[in-house]
């Protein structure tokens, strides 16, 4: 069994899910999401962690015409012999391992940060950065959204796209909800969303609006199986686990910025233009904090 056999199960796991039962529903969502641990843990384990008995990894088994749990995890553990997906630990990092009880923990945070960059910029290809762009400056209204502290991440994107992009609004506006400033939207649009685990009730919503609407769908998230019901035409997916309760955005931020880069790029002389006259507009305002000269005494 090799790679191509994992993509395989992957692809079936993600065409079948929405008309497989509900606990087979649960471990093909975390096969996909956590196919390094799913590689090496044992049937008990792997059935622990997603909260289901191991009978039910075997039905999983089963359902893909696989003699036994043990062909079905086999592909995803040749997976981690076979690939490495890490950069080499920096110096800098392995140094502050050796500072104290804090420093070993510090730096099991510093590697969690560097691999959720190294991992998310990784599936950025140029043919999806390319791809992306062209949906966003060819649609006739490019709306973006999220909520909660997700939102932090669609503010950024929007607050810099739209010096390269007029047409770039950030929804839900006010107090409102997203679907309620995208009840316009039509095929010649786009929807940019973000969610991540747990993910956004009013963000699913949107997403399936779009859908039903024929508006393109733009998807930064953490999985590929979000939610039943919902069609991306492309998905940034990035990693974002943590070494606390709540996700971290480190790999989202660094595929944000990159996308930013290539519009402001792309934008030419008139997106270089606009930037100018925002940054003059805020000067001008004394949107930025100026220190006083010293006055020199006589």
């Amino acid at each position: 069994m090799d790679a191509t056999t994992r993509s395989r199960i992957e692809a079936r796991l993600i065409a079948e899910i929405d008309e497989m039962p509900r606990l087979l529903r649960q471990v093909a969502k975390y096969i996909i999401d956590n196919p390094a641990d799913f590689g090496l843990d044992t049937i008990r384990k792997s059935a622990n962690k997603i909260g289901v008995s191991p009978n039910t990894l075997v039905r999983m088994a089963d359902h893909l015409n696989l003699d036994s749990f043990d062909d079905l995890r086999e592909p995803f553990r040749q997976s981690l012999i076979t690939s490495r997906d890490e950069l080499p630990e920096s110096d800098w990092i392995a140094r502050r391992a050796q500072d104290g009880e804090l420093g070993g923990e510090h730096a099991k945070v510093l590697r969690n940060e560097v691999s959720l960059v190294n991992r998310s910029l990784r599936s950025l290809t140029p043919q999806t950065v390319q791809d992306v762009l062209a949906d966003l400056t060819g649609a006739k209204h490019a709306f973006v959204t999220a909520t909660r502290s997700s939102y932090a991440l669609a503010h950024y994107f929007h607050y810099v796209g739209r010096m390269a992009m007029p047409g770039m609004r950030l929804v839900p506006r006010h107090m409102g909800a997203a679907i309620e400033d995208i009840a316009e939207i039509t095929k010649e649009d786009v929807l940019f969303a973000i969610t991540f685990l747990p993910y956004s009730a009013e963000t699913i919503q949107a997403l399936r609006f779009a859908n039903t609407r024929g508006a393109k769908v733009i998807l930064m998230t953490d999985s590929e199986l979000v939610a039943p019901n919902i069609k991306v035409n492309h998905l940034l997916r990035v990693a974002s686990q943590s070494t606390h309760h709540f996700g971290c955005y480190a790999g989202a931020m660094a595929v944000l910025d990159c996308l930013l880069a290539h519009l402001v790029k792309q934008g030419g002389s008139e997106a270089r233009a606009r930037i100018a006259r925002y940054e003059d507009l805020r000067q001008d305002s004394g949107a930025y904090w100026k220190p006083s000269l010293p006055r020199i005494k006589r």
